[in-house]
């Protein structure tokens, strides 16, 4: 009988270990997402503000020095 209590302990602790993944997982996905949406509204932003400006990107152009 001592075994299958022993048995029963491990997959209890199993499932529980599993059910607190699968909570971090769920966490992230919502947490990925909602940074996957605020990087696209950054970038449109940037890309609005550099049509506006109606010049290349700082990165693009040569330093004053040249």
């Amino acid at each position: 009988m001592a075994v299958t209590e022993a048995v029963e302990e491990r997959i209890a602790h199993l499932i529980r270990a599993v059910d607190d993944l699968s909570d971090v997982v769920a966490r992230q996905d919502r947490e990925i997402t909602q940074l996957n949406r605020r990087v696209h509204m950054l970038m449109e932003r940037e890309a609005e503000r550099e049509q506006m400006a109606g010049e290349a990107p700082a990165a693009n152009q040569p330093p004053p020095h040249w």
